[in-house]
């Protein structure tokens, strides 16, 4: 799991990349807003930790410029102020859950732990690998957050790779999951759409690997 915390205070900072690195967690750290847009825009994170009190732009208008883009990303908010309008403010704003400092690192574990399980259940039908996602609801596919064109062929075979990472599929198993289209569709064929496939991933960070005599496997 990988999480995003835009956050200016350094003493913070450090406590919470200790104790979210013991817990498992990959953590990318910024300290201001305007970074963090771009960040969201080329990078897949399972949460985001957002303070309000944040130089330059606020966590609160980081908040809605993501909201407005369309970005679903779990967000829980950081701040110091504990009024009751602030906290209204920022769940309106499209923050899913809001802590006040100072707060015992127990609780944000467990807010964060809940945020992410309910972001998974509610996203169950997107698969990700690496800077890649596919939505098969809504047979969406984003490269670094960017749309990627996929034929239906490439999409199932995308897909049927994504679900087997970081296992091999072998490339009888591509072949049959085209059968549906055409049955005469061949292990050349197979190697002429895993050739297209790799270039439209080259610049993402995503690569199809041949393992000789079994098939291909997703690297990321």
């Amino acid at each position: 799991m990988r999480i995003l915390l835009v956050e200016d205070d350094e003493l913070l900072l450090s406590g919470l990349q200790e104790a979210f690195g013991q817990a498992g967690y990959e953590m990318d750290h910024l300290p201001a807003a305007e970074p963090a847009l771009d960040a969201f825009a080329h990078q897949v994170h399972d949460l985001a930790i957002v303070d309000i009190g944040l130089p330059g732009m606020d966590g609160l208008e980081l908040v809605r410029r993501l909201r407005a883009s369309g970005n679903k990303v779990p967000v829980l908010i950081l701040t110091a102020r504990d009024g009751l309008a602030d906290r209204v403010q920022g769940l309106n704003d499209g923050a899913d859950d809001y802590l006040i400092k100072p707060f015992l690192l127990p609780e944000l574990m467990a807010r964060v732990q809940a945020l992410i399980r309910r972001s998974q259940s509610a996203a169950s039908s997107r698969m990700t690998a690496g800077s890649l996602s596919m939505d098969i609801s809504t047979h969406e596919a984003r490269l670094v957050g960017e749309p990627l064109t996929l034929t239906g062929r490439e999409w199932d075979l995308l897909l049927l790779m994504v679900l087997a990472a970081p296992g091999v599929v072998a490339k009888r198993r591509l072949a049959d999951s085209m059968s549906r289209w055409d049955k005469e569709i061949t292990d050349n064929a197979i190697e002429i759409y895993v050739s297209r496939l790799r270039a439209k991933l080259s610049d993402g960070g995503v690569s199809i690997r041949t393992v000789r005599g079994i098939g291909y496997r997703l690297d990321f």
